[in-house]
């Protein structure tokens, strides 16, 4: 099964995560296949807009645990959240819009995934977190993400405390 589904309608690409048993985790196949996918879309001239959408119940539970776990060495993590970054860059510099259609929940990396985007649309079962503190891990580098898109005493709350917020714009969210 392809780690991401790929589409095209006239000028819009929809990339769409594919791995929805694992809630569309980042792992080091699915942001390999990322990025290459990225790079055609940045030479291609005749694509306008990106989508990022997933398949199945969540849009993007974050880093793959399972592989996490089973390379417990600082050289690996440091690999793996090179590339993620690197990801996001891609994302980030690309010359045309990318869009998150976000469904049911987006937590750390995939949280910082949406917050790469230039925008995020996100149905009314969304849920954002960036919830690494709850397996030993602070959420550093979607930080700097997060902290671009959301007020910085939110962004704080959210790292410290890997509470849930939902997709419904509140007062104290807004700028």
């Amino acid at each position: 099964m392809p780690k991401i589904r790929c589409g095209r309608h006239l000028s819009l690409v929809n990339l769409c995560l594919n791995r929805p048993a694992q809630f569309n985790a980042l792992s080091e196949e699915l942001l390999a296949t990322l990025k290459e996918e990225l790079a055609l879309i940045a030479a291609d001239p005749s694509v306008r807009c990106v989508v990022l959408s997933a398949a199945g119940k969540a849009f993007c539970a974050g880093h793959d645990l399972r592989q996490m776990r089973a390379n417990p060495r600082l050289d690996y993590y440091r690999q793996l959240f090179a590339r993620c970054t690197e990801v996001m860059q891609t994302i980030i510099a690309l010359p045309i819009r990318v869009i998150a259609r976000v469904h049911g929940l987006a937590t750390a990396a995939g949280c910082q995934l949406v917050a790469s985007c230039d925008l995020a649309v996100a149905s009314d079962e969304a849920r954002f977190a960036v919830s690494g503190i709850n397996v030993g891990l602070f959420c550093s580098i979607p930080a700097v993400a997060l902290s671009r898109n959301v007020p910085t005493k939110r962004a704080f709350e959210m790292l410290v405390t890997a509470r849930f917020i939902d997709s419904a714009i509140h007062e104290s969210c807004q700028s």
